[in-house]
């Protein structure tokens, strides 16, 4: 998977009128999740928090996690968001590299601009699930037999290590014959496993009105030779 540099500033100004005022000035508000899983001591953490973190509790165990309140400069992230490559994210916070995903994009309902960015920390020890292109390759026997491809899904979800992770899922398509189709069940990979249900279908190929119509003139002319016989 590629890497793409994304610089970001903390923040601790927070509020719909302080994120009103940052995209005014062109600068996205973000939150960086999956931080550091830390213990509390009578519901308060004791640690020292970065710019920008702060503590959220998870469930009723004592414990909590990190996460960031940072911006990044719109004109920065362009490349990351509008592409259908996917991206792990080497994250510069004031001179501090963490490796991330983007997970979630908050758009405006009305002018489809950028209102949050949702990002998620990942390591070399904890899979995470991200959505990868599907690539379709190869000349399906079906299509040489009249019939039409089709691509049900434009991506998958793919669970394993960041590092492993591909940058596109490739699928051949060669073997596919007219009606029949590829689920997402029918791919293995050694790295990293597909986490969309498996009963999706990804890829196939459906008949014409041609390839029907061809398919019944055949059928017809084989019957005919067997009455002359």
């Amino acid at each position: 998977m590629k890497t793409f540099q994304l610089n970001g500033e903390p923040r601790t100004d927070l509020g719909k009128k302080a994120a009103k005022a940052l995209r005014a000035s062109q600068k996205i508000p973000c939150v960086l999740n999956g931080g550091k899983v830390v213990e509390l001591k009578d519901g308060k953490y004791e640690g020292t928090l970065a710019e920008g973190e702060k503590v959220i509790e998870i469930g009723r165990d004592g414990k909590a996690v990190l996460t960031t309140d940072f911006t990044v400069n719109f004109s920065d992230i362009r490349k990351l968001v509008y592409t259908p490559d996917v991206y792990v994210v080497a994250l510069n916070l004031n001179g501090v590299e963490k490796m991330a995903v983007l997970k979630d994009i908050q758009w405006h309902p009305l002018n489809d601009s950028i209102l949050h960015l949702d990002f998620l920390e990942v390591t070399k020890e904890k899979p995470v699930v991200v959505s990868v292109p599907v690539k379709l390759e190869g000349h399906a026997a079906g299509v040489k037999a009249g019939g039409k491809l089709y691509l049900s899904m434009k991506k998958v979800k793919v669970k394993g290590i960041y590092t492993e992770l591909p940058e596109r899922i490739v699928v051949n398509v060669d073997d596919i014959a007219i009606g029949h189709s590829i689920k997402v069940g029918d791919l293995k990979f050694d790295n990293y496993e597909l986490a969309s249900s498996k009963d999706l279908v990804i890829t196939g190929v459906r008949a014409t009105r041609a390839a029907a119509a061809a398919a019944a003139a055949t059928e017809e002319g084989e019957e005919g030779e067997a009455a002359a016989e």
